[in-house]
């Protein structure tokens, strides 16, 4: 491991303000995206849609690193370019999905744990030579009636610490994602101690996996109450109990948190994340940035409806999603900007 190599890769990740663009969804998951939007679900579909995000003009203003799917990494444009050399030309780095999603954990009803560790060595090699330059494995944690249980999170976090060595070895920087859904109906308290409880368990056991920390980036929730919890806080409560949260329980020596948006809406995960920076900026040890899937996609997809003639308003929309969490990110954001 060349713990330079990371720290540099994450450094040019975060430069002048940027942010990281998450773009990994699984097929499942465009699947249902495509069909909300009235969009065919083919792999064809998927790749027009792809390129039109990689293609977009001015992205690389805003966003410094891209996640990838495997499918996408192995995909090109109309012009016969590699999906990751076309990010690469545009100074964002490409990374890679390299987990198999959460499946049912054997004997715990309604708790998930992912998988993909097999033949994970190798998958890491190949993926360097295609242009990759950092990785990501999503953990997830389901808030419920007695759940989740201790033996859900040790395994969540064992196999993110194993992963984490893994793409160490090769030089490649882990995004580590250990991710405490919105779903459920659970206060901002319930998601705070779960939240906590997670995290200070996936650091014990980087530490054990003896994992470079300044090597690493935080793949977080922000602390919120669950959706269909009856109190929804306001902004600056949301920023009060994450910042607590992280705080209480991630080390100074991490470099960067990247918050997901997990199902937030574009203009709230701006505000949550804006609040954190404006509100705390003094009291940060980390770059706090993002790496948003949804809440710098959806408007753009929306738009498009996969019509080749839609694809200049929708990439203007992705730009601006881009822009706006990029602003946020530095604490100045406004409502105006969503205009």
């Amino acid at each position: 491991m060349n713990s330079q190599i990371l720290k540099d890769t994450i450094d040019q990740i975060f430069a002048n303000g940027k942010g990281i663009l998450a773009m990994d969804e699984s097929t499942p998951t465009c699947e249902k995206r495509f069909e909300a939007a009235g969009i065919p679900q083919t792999s064809e579909m998927y790749r027009k849609y792809r390129e039109l995000i990689v293609t977009t003009p001015g992205l690389n203003e805003s966003i410094g690193g891209a996640i990838l799917f495997d499918e996408t990494i192995r995909q090109q444009t109309d012009d016969g370019k590699p999906m990751a050399k076309v990010l690469m030309n545009a100074g964002i780095i490409p990374r890679i999905k390299v987990d198999m999603g959460a499946k049912s954990l054997a004997g715990f009803p309604k708790e998930l744990v992912t998988e993909g560790l097999d033949g994970l060595r190798e998958r890491l090699k190949e993926y360097t030579t295609m242009g990759a330059h950092f990785a990501k494995w999503r953990a997830v944690i389901t808030i419920g009636d007695d759940i989740p249980t201790d033996a859900c999170i040790k395994a969540n976090v064992h196999a993110l610490a194993r992963y984490a060595a893994l793409c160490q070895e090769v030089d490649m920087v882990p995004i580590v994602e250990p991710e405490v859904l919105m779903d459920g109906n659970h206060s901002i308290q319930r998601c705070y101690e779960v939240t906590e409880k997670v995290l200070k368990k996936l650091f014990y056991q980087l530490y054990q996996f003896k994992i470079d920390l300044e090597g690493i980036i935080l793949k977080p929730n922000m602390v919120v109450a669950g959706k269909s919890c009856p109190i929804q806080n306001s902004i600056d409560e949301v920023a009060e109990a994450t910042v607590k949260c992280l705080r209480s329980s991630v080390p100074a020596s991490v470099p960067a948190i990247a918050f997901l948006s997990g199902g937030q809406s574009p203009q709230v995960a701006a505000e949550h994340l804006n609040a954190i920076n404006k509100n705390f900026k003094d009291r940060l040890p980390w770059i706090v940035a993002f790496s948003f899937a949804r809440a710098i996609q959806q408007p753009a997809l929306d738009v498009w409806k996969g019509e080749q003639s839609n694809v200049k308003e929708a990439q203007k929309l992705l730009s601006r999603r881009a822009k706006i969490a990029a602003a946020a990110r530095r604490g100045e954001y406004s409502s105006s900007m969503e205009g």
